[in-house]
């Protein structure tokens, strides 16, 4: 009967972590989502460097040397006059060279950032650096596009940085309670092995081990329910909750079980050492 109570009380507090890990394992997990979705959105900034018109092949060499090379730079391509020309009779259906006889159009290079750069200073400075060259004629961004990217990269962060930060604590203050209440129910034990002269890091080992794999069982539970849950949503309703890969995946379960078995065991710890300073007579007033 004993045993069956106490597997009761174990499974109990198993499931309980468990659900408070998933909830700090879906916080994360859309951490690092909306980070992945800011950062493509940003590698979709975009300069077009201008050329001036008949911009020899050395200098195109040199344009094609110097964006290969520069750390801002995740891709680019030159379009020709002609391949400028196509584009606009493709995009609009009209060719301004008919009724102009010469191509208005000029040759560019189209260069997409990496996101650390894609930032309104740092583009400033990018500016200023290509403009340098004699044969360019100007750049062109969508500046307000980046501008108002930054305003609003900057509110997501700190929101979702707040919500991630008062999870944390909400986990922490759950998990410790959880397990205090656990290791409350081996209160008169722990007083009986110090009244017959156990250390205390006798007393404590069993109660922290076993509180340590208990945090590890939670977070495995945690994390399958987790991958059911994106599955569930992703592939059953055509929702996708968070973006799923590799690396998010080993962060996230990396996470979780350092969370369950470092809390649980930190945990363990401090109830184990309150109920061994305590007298066995206060012991029935806690």
């Amino acid at each position: 009967m004993k045993r069956r109570r106490f597997f009761n009380m174990y499974l109990t507090t198993t499931i309980s972590v468990a659900l408070v890990l998933f909830l700090l394992g879906l916080e994360t997990s859309i951490l690092l989502s909306a980070r992945h979705l800011v950062q493509q959105v940003k590698e979709n900034v975009a300069l077009t460097v201008v050329l001036n018109d008949n911009t020899d092949s050395l200098s195109l060499v040199r344009m094609n040397n110097v964006l290969s090379v520069a750390p801002f730079v995740r891709e680019f391509t030159y379009i020709s006059e002609q391949q400028a020309l196509e584009e606009h009779v493709r995009n609009l259906g009209d060719d301004p060279s008919k009724f102009l006889g010469f191509n208005p159009l000029q040759a560019s290079y189209e260069v997409r950032l990496n996101a650390d750069y894609a930032q309104s200073d740092s583009i400033a400075l990018i500016k200023t650096k290509l403009t340098a060259f004699p044969f360019v004629n100007r750049i062109i961004y969508q500046e307000e596009v980046v501008n108002i990217l930054d305003s609003n990269v900057n509110n997501i962060s700190l929101i979702l940085l707040g919500v991630g930060v008062v999870l944390l604590f909400v986990a922490l203050a759950l998990i410790v309670n959880t397990v205090r209440l656990h290791v409350y129910s081996k209160r008169f034990l722990i007083n009986t092995m110090k009244l017959v002269g156990a250390t205390p890091w006798v007393i404590k080992s069993p109660v922290v081990r076993r509180n340590a794999l208990m945090g590890f069982i939670a977070a495995c539970l945690a994390l399958l329910v987790l991958v059911g849950t994106f599955y569930y949503t992703q592939y059953q309703l055509n929702i996708m909750l968070i973006i799923v890969n590799l690396q998010n995946l080993i962060i996230i379960s990396a996470i979780v079980i350092l969370a369950g078995v470092l809390i649980t065991t930190l945990a363990s710890v401090f109830a184990v050492n309150r109920y061994i300073r305590m007298k066995t007579d206060d012991l029935y007033y806690v």
